[in-house]
């Protein structure tokens, strides 16, 4: 009798734990921040930098923008030379930089939290053999066989690119890759809340962080919360990386590269902190 009692609890606990998970389950991308904010990207991915003009430094190619939600599921990627066939991609954007537009989401969003972000361009150093994080970018593959399914016409559509729906994984060390808040003060949750990430490919590492900040700002999803960068403050780029003759350090541990054609300072949109270019 005694067994069939425990026995009974065990299964009673279970269901209520079924019934919580079922409760709490979530569709993905159904935040209606990101519905927002994919809604904006695919109306406007055109617009998202115009090709063949620097104003965000680089080399002026088109841009890859994933967004993905909390748990890492893709919402949408855009290109902003528009949804091609895979031979105007290839003469127009980099095809290697859908699937890293992804990635640098997909490791925005699994390193940051309610209350600390980390872009990618802040495990530039990090990861590097002397830094506190190496061996991270060996961590959690990309899913080949989703990163290069469906039909290559519809990659860079939006919501119809074969990498909707679908957690891709890996991780990436460079600029580019940034975390997504809104500020819920006033609702009944209340605070900042991390909703997703933004990951941008196509240029230079430097350009793709710049664009994913402005980016990032336009949608109002920049709510962010003390970082590594700007005295604790946010999770801007931080150019510090100082040496020579190989033997190079970054001052904060986090640091990044400078770039081809580096972002100005007065392009930057404050995204780069300790940016000496003008």
């Amino acid at each position: 009798m005694k067994r069939k009692v425990i026995g009974s609890m065990i299964l009673a606990g279970l269901g209520f734990a079924s019934n919580q998970a079922m409760a709490v389950a979530a569709v993905p991308c159904s935040d209606p921040a990101l519905v927002t904010a994919v809604g904006v990207l695919q109306q406007k991915a055109a617009s998202v930098v115009p090709v063949g003009s620097t104003p965000n430094g680089g080399l002026g190619f088109p841009m890859w923008v994933t967004i993905v939600d909390n748990t890492g599921v893709v919402c949408s990627v855009v290109n902003s030379a528009g949804a091609s066939d895979v031979e105007g991609f290839s003469g127009e954007a980099w095809l290697g930089s859908r699937v890293i537009s992804a990635q640098k989401a997909n490791t925005a969003n699994a390193f940051s939290h309610d209350a600390f972000p980390l872009s990618t361009a802040n495990l530039f150093s990090a990861v590097q053999p002397w830094g506190s994080l190496y061996g991270l970018q060996h961590s959690n593959p990309v899913d080949a066989t989703i990163a290069y399914d469906g039909d290559a016409s519809t990659w860079g559509s939006g919501t119809t690119d074969p990498l909707v729906n679908n957690r891709i994984g890996g991780v990436n060390i460079f600029g580019g890759g940034l975390a997504l808040y809104v500020d819920d003060n006033g609702n009944a949750a209340g605070g900042i809340r991390k909703v997703g990430a933004i990951g941008v490919s196509g240029d230079t590492s430097c350009t793709d962080h710049v664009v994913a900040w402005k980016i990032r700002n336009q949608l109002g999803l920049d709510h962010v919360p003390a970082g590594v960068a700007n005295k604790g403050k946010d999770d801007a780029m931080i150019q510090d990386i100082v040496g020579s003759n190989g033997n190079f350090r970054s001052k904060s541990g986090f640091g990044h590269a400078t770039c081809l054609n580096n972002p100005t300072d007065a392009n930057d949109g404050g995204a780069i902190e300790g940016n000496k270019k003008h």
